[in-house]
């Protein structure tokens, strides 16, 4: 076969590398790709926003699969446009795309369909918003309704914080992202990330994983893209993981069915576990970053057959196979991020931090030049380690942060503490 995968983060490394390793590909092309990714596909210099290019490569090189690692495209109508020059891809319609595309629709969907989540309401104009949040109190949470980078979110603890979230929000600093503002319960519990493989009609449970948004150590500081990610969590219990299929997962497969625009692809749901049960705080439309990564390092089955299945509406009679060691990932950021933050450092010690057994570095904002790599984003690399559990694959992986040499990068040193905890307190 031939692929065609579609991104340059860390997640698109993670999927390159276990693409590759299907039996099934005669050719692998990433576009834009970067520098990790180059080892395992030819990165190809294609505008993914420029659907039409994208299509012209695909029909030119008789391509047979398209996989769409990021939001961006999807919720711009890419998997629409493949379709209708007849390429097979791997991802949602632009309609289902709304599922991450819009906070709102989201949680309109919930309510119609007895999802479990918090209570909301949505805004368009400032001062209503101010009214709502004054009478609501803190914490409470204040979102931008559409895509934002994962950056539109503000989790309120004070009301001047909210106040301030909704100044921002409206005065543009989303652009059109935040023309409309979700204003939702603070929901207390544990946070857990939880994937389900689509075709519209079925949906089959990925492993479990939990993410770290902050930037720094102990929960402290703003929101990121995410800095470390390990599965499984010990929190997603077998009773659990059927609550969140039962009551979260299958009803929203089940109602955009019955909206007419029938899920396929990959589903994302963040969860929080809340002392009422499961509850949905959002939903995205594609592998999490950096949970892919855990993700791939811990799956035992191709997973090309399992992206035609989820196209093919043939996810009925499909199952996964998991590896039953841990997989934890650190990130590698540029110094500042998720601030400003300096492109072009020079990254050394890779190939000596990949030698311990178990690790493999995935790549997120990197070039290369002349043989050596230079950071050229904000989230740089993704240090991955499989271990028996927790708690060794987190040694593996800082030892390996600890042989890249980087002095224009830092991670938070913490990543995988409450599973590390809960092993803990287990022996």
């Amino acid at each position: 076969m031939h692929i065609l995968l579609l991104g340059s983060g860390g997640r698109e490394h993670a999927l390159a590398w276990k693409i590759a390793a299907s039996p099934l590909v005669t050719k692998l092309w990433c576009a834009p790709g970067n520098a990790g990714i180059a080892r395992e596909a030819e990165c190809v210099a294609l505008d993914i926003a420029d659907h039409a290019a994208v299509i012209d490569f695909c029909q030119r090189n008789a391509v047979d699969l398209v996989v769409v690692g990021p939001e961006t495209p999807l919720a711009a109508g890419i998997v629409d446009d493949l379709a209708s020059a007849g390429i097979k891809a791997f991802g949602p319609s632009k309609q289902a795309s709304q599922l991450e595309g819009s906070k709102g629709f989201t949680k309109d969907l919930c309510a119609e369909f007895g999802i479990p989540t918090g209570a909301y309401r949505r805004f368009t104009n400032a001062a209503e918003a101010l009214v709502y949040v004054r009478a609501q109190g803190a914490p409470i949470v204040v979102k931008a309704d559409g895509l934002a980078a994962g950056k539109g979110v503000v989790v309120a603890q004070t009301l001047r914080e909210a106040e301030d979230a909704i100044a921002v929000m409206f005065e543009g600093a989303f652009g059109a992202a935040g023309a409309e503002v979700v204003i939702e319960e603070f929901l207390s519990g544990r946070e857990i990330s939880f994937f389900a493989l689509c075709d519209g009609e079925t949906a089959i449970a990925l492993a479990s994983a939990q993410d770290h948004k902050r930037v720094f150590d102990h929960d402290q500081g703003p929101n990121t893209g995410g800095m470390g990610a390990y599965s499984p969590t010990p929190f997603v219990t077998v009773e659990v993981h059927d609550q969140i299929m039962a009551q979260i997962i299958r009803p929203t497969v089940a109602g955009m069915k019955s909206r007419g625009m029938p899920f396929r692809g990959v589903l994302y749901a963040g969860v929080m576990l809340t002392p009422q049960g499961p509850k949905l705080f959002e939903y995205n439309v594609r592998f999490g970053d950096p949970e892919c990564q855990v993700l791939m390092l811990r799956m035992m089955s191709d997973i090309v057959p399992a992206f035609l299945a989820s196209c093919d509406e043939q996810l009925k009679n499909f199952d996964l196979r998991w590896y039953p060691e841990s997989a934890l990932t650190v990130v590698m950021a540029a110094k500042g991020y998720p601030g400003d933050y300096k492109k072009g450092t020079r990254i050394g010690g890779l190939d000596e931090a990949a030698k311990i057994e178990g690790v493999e570095i995935f790549h997120a904002g990197t070039t290369s030049k002349d043989g050596s790599i230079f950071a050229n984003g904000g989230r740089v690399l993704n240090v991955c380690a499989l271990g028996k559990n927790i708690t060794e694959a987190q040694r593996l992986a800082y030892e390996a942060v600890d042989r890249i040499q980087w002095p224009d990068g830092f991670c938070r040193r913490d990543i995988g503490w409450q599973a590390v905890e809960a092993e803990r307190d287990r022996r």
